[in-house]
């Protein structure tokens, strides 16, 4: 059986969402299927799709309701037969609800994060005609259904890591420019610098690891709102040469690679899917218990500490980098653990998902 899908993420910029996105459209376009992915031209997503060979509507929505461009998927819909049309953002559900209308063509939400959707009648109206919702975790279920989603329509599937793909570490003279120095102890967190990843428990964590790791280097990958109070917290804090800021990185995965910690301090979190680049890359793992990480992250392959609490987070990464034995046992487990996360598993349970949409207007 095969699925004609139009792929729906208009979002700006490159996170793992889009990522997910991506992998998802490649592996069912690579088993056959039709799988259109509409994103804003220019932005990264449209541009790695293309790249992938994959067909690519370029829609610029003006606000999360615009007509005009729910017109334009609307008649990519008819002219390429689409059944199932996939919201992969919150900003896309509006997009994907004005396309579908009055159609025979359902919908299906992804939703990555572990907050409530919002009370008012713009968002019922837009979630109401959603054949599924696709939580990443059991986490993000369960906050869907309490935000008023019947339980028959959520179903759980884990976001995807490619786990074919080996990754080098970042050069010696790549982490000497960022001001780490070789042989440092080195604890790396790659995510936004937005409220919910929480990047100042992160800054305070290294703080208190250092307690116990003087030689403790850290770097903080990622950009956002939060930079300034971000290295202002440096400062204060004395860590000016020891917590590099590095920003937007295009190799954020090889600088991971490179973690003697790989760390998420998230005060709230959908699942961390960047967890699963650091489960691939065989790197122990140091980070909070928020919404959906305790399923990616057992006892076997890392150490979790409560949300907001950087005392229990540092400990956590000083743990790891001051038992060698243990750290080794962790990556190793972790490298195995990847495996139930592949791109092919994740694609499995999607279609299932689409089969079981399709199947019920029937």
């Amino acid at each position: 059986m095969t699925i004609n899908v139009l792929h729906v993420d208009t979002e700006r910029g490159w996170r793992g969402g889009e990522r997910q996105t991506l992998w998802l459209a490649a592996e069912l376009a690579r088993r056959g299927h039709i799988s259109l992915v509409a994103a804003r031209g220019g932005e990264p997503l449209a541009q790695r799709a293309a790249e992938a060979a994959l067909d690519v509507v370029e829609c610029n929505p003006r606000s999360e309701i615009d007509p005009f461009a729910a017109m334009k998927l609307r008649r990519v819909i008819a002219e390429r037969q689409i059944e199932i049309v996939h919201a992969h953002t919150a900003h896309a559900v509006a997009l994907a609800a004005l396309a579908t209308f009055g159609t025979a063509v359902p919908f299906v939400v992804s939703r990555r994060v572990d907050f409530r959707l919002r009370d008012n009648v713009g968002t019922r109206l837009k979630y109401r005609h959603a054949g599924k919702f696709i939580a990443v975790s059991r986490a993000v279920g369960v906050v869907l259904e309490q935000s008023g989603i019947a339980r028959d329509r959520i179903a759980v599937v884990p976001d995807g890591v490619d786990v074919h793909r080996s990754r080098e570490p970042a050069s010696r003279d790549t982490l000497g420019a960022l001001g780490v120095p070789n042989g440092a102890p080195l604890a790396v967190q790659v995510a936004q610098l937005v409220g919910h990843k929480d990047p100042l428990n992160f800054v305070k964590a290294v703080a208190h690891a250092r307690e116990r790791v003087p030689g403790l280097h850290a770097l903080l990958v990622g950009d956002g709102p939060l930079r300034a109070a971000v290295e202002q917290e440096v400062g204060e804090r004395g860590l000016g040469d020891v917590l590099h800021v590095a920003g937007y990185r295009t190799d954020a995965d090889m600088l991971l690679a490179a973690a003697d910690v790989a760390v998420l301090s998230s005060r709230e979190e959908g699942m961390g899917s960047v967890l699963l680049d650091a489960l691939v890359f065989g790197r122990p793992i140091a980070a909070t218990r928020a919404g959906g990480i305790p399923e990616v992250v057992t006892p076997e392959c890392g150490r979790l500490a409560p949300p907001e609490d950087p005392t229990a987070l540092g400990d956590a990464i000083a743990t790891i980098l001051t038992e060698p034995a243990l750290a080794a046992r962790l990556g190793a487990a972790g490298r195995a653990r990847a495996a139930q996360f592949s791109v092919e598993r994740m694609t499995d349970r999607t279609f299932q998902v689409y089969q079981g949409v399709l199947a019920d207007l029937r």
